[in-house]
Order: C-alpha cells, then structure tokens, then sequence
C-alpha cells in the first residue's frame, strides 16, 4: 500500500485502493453453495452478479439474520431469494472523497465498485480506508459510534472541524458535504442521548419525541450552530412520566451546550416549556401561530416548520406535519403575510451591482450571507413547498419537488439552486477560516479580501435570491397588497 499524504488522501481515484479480485457469484446459485464459496475465499460478503453487472449483495449479517430468524428452508434458496438490490455504487475513477462520503452517510461498510459501463470492477471495504487514513470521516464515525463519556463526545466534536477542512480542499461539492455534517450532527447528537440514558439515567420515555428544528430539522447545518430544538409527547402520558420528560428535556440541552452547542439565544430549545408541549397542545399553538402570523409567530413558525424527529415516536413527525399543511390551507392569507415578511430580506446589492456593506458596528465593511440570502432563499423554498402541501428535506430537495410539480421553472430552479449552493458553501469555508484563526464562526464575510471571480460569482447568487423574490412577490401578488 502507497504511503499517501492527508493533503492527498482525497484526491486519489478509487481505483488507487481498490486492487484485491473480486469475489462473485451468480444470483441463482444455492445458498449453502454460495456460504461455502464465503468460507472458502474468507469473505464477508459477496456479490451476485449478472451479465458482468452487478444484482445484489449478500453478507454475514444476513445469513446470520436468517438463522436467528429460525427461517426453515435454507437449503433451499437461493442467492437472489436474500440479496441486498439497490447497490450504492461509486466509480473506479471517482474520487476517494465520494466513496467516504457515501459511506458515512448510509453507514454501510462496503462499496460496490463499477466501472464506466456499469460492470463490476471491485468491491471498496471500510477497512481499505481505515488502513491508509485514520482522520477520514469514517474513522469519525466510529469514534462517535464508539464514545463512552460526554467528555469523549467534546473531543470528537473537535475532530469534526478538522475533518471538515481536509473535505473541502477536495472541492467536494456543497451538497454533499452539508448532507455529511448532518450525518455527522444526527450521530453525534444521538450518542449523546445513549450516554446520558446509560452513564446517567436520563432518558426520554416512550410517546414522546425529540424534535430538530431550522437548519438542523432540513440536514443543512454548516458547522454546530445554535441549538433549535423541542419535545412533543402524547396526550394522555402520565405525570411520572411528564417527569421524565422535563428531566431529559433539561439534561440534553446543558448536554449538548457542554459539547460545544451553544445555546438558542431566543429560547427556542426543548428546556423552555414553551418549546415542550403535547401533540394537541403543539397542534392548537401551530394553528394559532398560522392565523395570527404577527412578528413573534411568524418567528417561532420559521423556526418549527422543519421540525424532524430525531430521537423517539417518528409517527409525531408525520401527524404534525400533516396538521400544518391542513392548517395552512385553511387559512390562505397566511402565505402572502409569511411572504411579505421574507422579501423584506433584500440582498445587499445596490445599483450596477455594487454590494453593499455594513457602514457601522463591529461588522463594519462586511455584509451577512445569511440575512442576506440564505434566510430569504431557506424560508422562501419552505413557504412555496408548505403551499404545495409538502414538508421536509432540505432546500435543494424542495426545489427539485417544486420544478417537478411546475411551481417552479428549470431556469428559476437552476439559478436559484445554484445561489443557495454557493452561499452555503461560502458560508462553511468561511466559518472554518474564522475557526482556524480562533475567533467566533459567523455569517459575514468581507467583500474586499474576495478575488475578482469570487464577488462576481457572490453578486451572481444575491441575483438568484432576487429571483426567488420575485417568484414570492409574483405568486402572492405582494405590491398589490402594499399599495
């Protein structure tokens, strides 16, 4: 195995690694024939492959999964009868990075490796990577996977941001690497809940759940930002168990403020009371933030919206969603209030394009990426597909369900897509460089230290936010009702 560098690691192609012949069968073989082959060659897993390509996968797991299942009539099936379809594949000239990426974030520990026509060229084993990189993101993984104490936890979180800065110098694309962030949060956030469970008798009882919210509910987070998060739990849960509840809801804010998340400064976190409610009582407090829709409503509604669950009942997630859209459509003047408060959220351009910057203050000579763009780009895309009747997933996913759907046209998607991923990649690159010099990541940025290129290409995503602006004051008829 080459010694290969970490400024290096990522830029080699798979087929750098992936040397070992690969161990095939075919989909109709027997499956005591195909675990014979498995003991023979020492494997843990094989794939059935057909006409060169490849059809499925089988594993130890599985076979193990079978016999602890007491399924009967195993010398009967066949290969194809318990193989894994819907192969995560990478190409033999992808980058390394991708087959990282794609690993962390299904947490799988093989790829399936094909070449330009789609025929079997190797298969890419998480140990290949361990072996030759101990700082990847799959090494993180386990650390978080494998962590016993809060104290280990804050360690790792430090890890994350150098694992971050090594990510981008690939010029991995923005899409992915905030999908890896989020994969990275989620485990992160979810160890933490089974360390407080095991090291400290704090657990969250069934029929309640731990909801995510903001950016961290659409998987967009840059690095761990403030915390937005809330608890629901079923109507008839018992006062002990109401208890409980309050305890976690305490115990996994402090928690997670001690591993390096701050805390929401408007209180929007599972601790207030106000953010913890049961399901009737958030679907009584949705409803009326949505026929009201006054300042402090429209906040708190922005912030809900992309409520996911991350730790307990999934159903709350589904049946709250439900509700909202129900309660959207009931009330139609709430999309042109919600509109008009996001298009005041003007990007700082000016005339023939001049950006324009803070003139006093501390940020004085810098302009916000986030008051200016990702604020209007993340609520407006959420407004629009809220109207749709839809909720969840990330902006990019949005937009694609709104093009598809005619809400929005390829050229508007396409410019606005490509402002959103700019800004948020910028963002990240940013907040690292603040990092590494030892200040405090933020959202602004200094037009002045850019090139050329780089404000040309922040002046073309500002454009993209005005576009989605447009789109909002076009569809809700917003100058008619400033008139």
């Amino acid at each position: 195995m080459p010694v290969i560098s970490e400024d290096s690691f990522f830029f080699i192609t798979v087929d750098s690694i992936c040397h070992r012949p690969v161990i095939t069968c075919s989909p109709d073989l027997g499956l005591i024939e195909m675990a014979r082959l498995m003991k023979t060659d020492n494997i843990s897993g094989i794939v059935a492959v057909e006409d060169q390509k490849p059809a499925g996968i089988v594993s130890l797991r599985d076979l193990r999964n079978l016999i602890a299942d007491a399924v009967t009539d195993i010398p009967n099936l066949k290969v194809r009868d318990v193989m894994k379809t819907g192969l995560i594949t990478v190409r033999n000239s992808d980058y390394l990075f991708k087959a990282i990426f794609l690993m962390a974030k299904n947490n799988i520990h093989r790829l399936v490796v094909i070449d330009e026509f789609g025929s079997l060229s190797g298969v890419l084993t998480d140990t290949d990577l361990l072996r030759i990189q101990t700082r990847s993101p799959l090494y993180l993984v386990q650390e978080i996977e494998t962590a016993a104490t809060i104290d280990q936890l804050r360690l790792i979180g430090k890890k994350m941001t150098g694992m971050l800065q090594y990510a981008v110098k690939t010029s991995a694309d923005a899409q992915t690497l905030i999908q890896l962030i989020a994969h990275f949060n989620d485990a992160f956030t979810q160890r933490l809940i089974f360390i407080l469970d095991r090291n400290h008798d704090v657990r969250l009882p069934e029929g309640a759940a731990f909801l995510a919210l903001g950016s961290e509910g659409r998987e967009e987070q840059t690095l761990r930002t403030d915390q937005d998060n809330a608890i629901v739990y079923r109507d008839d849960l018992s006062p002990e168990k109401l208890v409980e509840v309050r305890r976690f809801a305490e115990q996994i804010v402090s928690a997670l403020e001690s591993v390096g998340v701050p805390l929401c400064p408007g209180n929007m976190m599972a601790s207030n009371p106000e953010w913890c409610h049961s399901l009737s009582e958030w679907k009584d407090l949705t409803e009326r933030w949505i026929s009201m829709a006054g300042p402090d409503e429209t906040v708190f509604f922005g912030v809900f919206q992309d409520l996911r669950v991350l730790h307990g009942e999934k159903s709350f997630e589904v049946e709250l969603r439900d509700h909202i859209c129900e309660c959207a459509r009931k009330h139609s003047i709430f999309f042109p209030g919600m509109a008009r408060n996001i298009v005041r959220f003007k990007p700082p351009m000016g005339m023939f394009g001049r950006l324009q910057v803070e003139k006093r203050g501390e940020q004085r000579g810098k302009l916000d990426l986030k008051k200016g763009g990702l604020f209007a780009l993340t609520r407006g895309v959420s407004l629009l597909a809220l109207e749709a009747g839809f909720m969840g997933g990330t902006t990019w996913s949005k937009l694609e369900r709104l093009n598809h759907l005619h809400i929005v046209s390829d050229h508007d998607l396409e410019v606005i897509r490509d402002a959103f991923t700019f800004l948020i990649k910028m963002r990240l690159e940013k907040q690292l460089i603040a990092i590494t010099s030892g200040k405090e990541p933020g959202n602004y940025v200094d037009p002045l230290v850019l090139s050329d290129t780089v404000r040309d290409q922040l002046r073309s995503a500002f454009r993209g936010c005005e576009t989605l602006l447009h789109v909002l004051k076009s569809r809700y008829q917003l100058d008619l009702m400033s008139r």
